[in-house]
């Protein structure tokens, strides 16, 4: 009879855990992160479910951020979206417009989550709002700064300003070319962003209608004088060779044209900080890091905030919607915050987070992760650095993307632009129409 008693009461505690696991809330996360990021990011989330039991969050790469954004989209539509996912900034307004995500601020509000908004840096908490309400939760904010090889331009005797002009550029990478020292003066990803965060810099507005914040753009600015001022110098530093081309959006070739010294300096995201001090490291050389260049007649405004948030999706049942807000925010508490800026480059979000670094002397360690944060401290706000949103954004950076390699194959920086203007604003009207504006 015992055995039997022991053997019932067995089975029900067999039964009991069964019962406990099966309500464990499992929720998945869908991110854009290659790489030493996504283990980074798997690292977070495997914390995230050891210190919040009964939450199991399940983290899956998707490819780019466009791949993303469309997979999530096509698996609303089949009825099994993730929880989570990560897109970039400039799909802001195509996500509001999908109608599958939820509000960041309405969910903060639902659940009652305590959230700092106040500590969080500004320019990343304004690129995410509308009608004065916080739509996604910033989490990677970037922006772009130069990098440059400190002891290339220790050899021929310069000092790189840390504000440059883009006569500066030019200057230094043709003495540095005609030294033999480097190969070629600076490169880039052939990338619409740096022309956006140009754009910022000059303080024009890339769209109209306050860049797309007071109603849907229907017109891109490309005829203003500061587009064609930064399709100049482009055509220039091509025309001249100071320039190299790695290709449409190649972020991994141009890396590699600066980190094998091929380059001398670089233009490319806060992001890659940590992966260019590394290869730095190994290679026997010195990196620094410098403010955007900008055109010496223009006051300098400041960067748009790049990179992505995360947003959750609204069709799920109560609890799972609960365990992703949770998730959400933890992705950003201090702790988390500090971990991704340091092991990637990525903006620290929170001031307490940079005031920890700055009291532990990390950023006298480090003054490359400093930079990007000088930077984005003294840009002033306005809509031009707010930055721009659009439903057809992809496309935008296609056709500027299209006027870019008509420059460097002949067309004049006006007939590009005017070219380019021309579908975009056809591409603005037309989703503006769709959306019944």
């Amino acid at each position: 009879m015992k055995r039997v008693v022991l053997l019932l009461l067995l089975m029900l505690g067999l039964l009991s855990g069964l019962a406990v696991a099966q309500e464990d809330v499992e929720i998945t996360f869908w991110h854009a992160m290659s790489g030493t990021r996504e283990a980074l990011i798997q690292r977070m989330a495997d914390d995230f479910n050891l210190t919040h039991p009964g939450v199991i969050v399940s983290v899956e790469y998707k490819g780019s951020y466009r791949d993303t954004l469309n997979a999530a989209q096509a698996a609303a539509i089949a009825g099994n979206a993730p929880h989570v996912i990560q897109s970039f900034e400039v799909g802001t307004q195509q996500l509001l417009d999908m109608g599958i995500f939820a509000v960041a601020e309405d969910l903060i509000d639902q659940y009652d989550v305590i959230i700092p908004w106040e500590d969080y840096i500004g320019p990343a908490l304004n690129y995410y709002k509308l009608n004065g309400r916080q739509v996604s939760f910033p989490w990677n904010s970037s922006n772009s700064i130069l990098y440059y090889n400190k002891t290339m331009l220790d050899a021929i005797g310069e000092t790189m300003p840390r504000e440059p002009s883009f006569d500066d550029i030019l200057r230094i990478g043709q003495a540095l070319m005609d030294a033999g020292v480097a190969e070629a003066g600076i490169t880039w990803p052939m990338h619409s962003w740096f022309f956006e965060q140009w754009m910022a810099e000059l303080g024009a507005d890339l769209v109209n209608n306050n860049n797309g914040r007071s109603g849907y753009a229907t017109e891109i600015n490309l005829l203003d004088p500061a587009a064609i001022a930064i399709m100049e110098w482009m055509k220039e530093l091509y025309d001249t060779d100071v320039w190299v081309n790695p290709g449409r959006e190649d972020w991994a070739q141009a890396r590699q044209n600066f980190t094998t010294q091929r380059c001398a300096m670089m233009i490319s995201s806060t992001s890659d900080v940590n992966l260019t001090e590394n290869a730095a490291f190994d290679g026997g050389w010195e990196v620094g890091t410098a403010f955007m260049p900008v055109p010496n007649e223009y006051e300098r405004r400041g960067v748009v905030i790049g990179g992505g948030s995360l947003w959750v999706t609204a069709d799920h049942p109560d609890a799972e919607l609960k365990a992703a807000t949770e998730f959400v925010v933890y992705m950003s508490q201090v702790s988390q915050d500090i971990e991704w800026h340091q092991g990637t480059g990525y903006f620290a979000l929170r001031d307490t987070s940079i005031h920890a670094l700055d009291l532990e002397g990390w950023y006298d360690l480090h003054p490359n992760y400093r930079t990007a944060a000088d930077q984005l401290a003294e840009t002033q706000i306005m809509t031009a650095t707010q930055g721009a949103l659009a439903g057809v954004f992809p496309e935008i950076r296609t056709f500027l993307e299209d006027a870019m390699e008509a420059v460097y194959g002949g067309t004049s920086p006006v007939d590009a632009l005017t070219e380019a203007k021309g579908k975009i604003d056809q591409a603005l009207v037309d989703y503006a129409e769709l959306m019944g504006s």
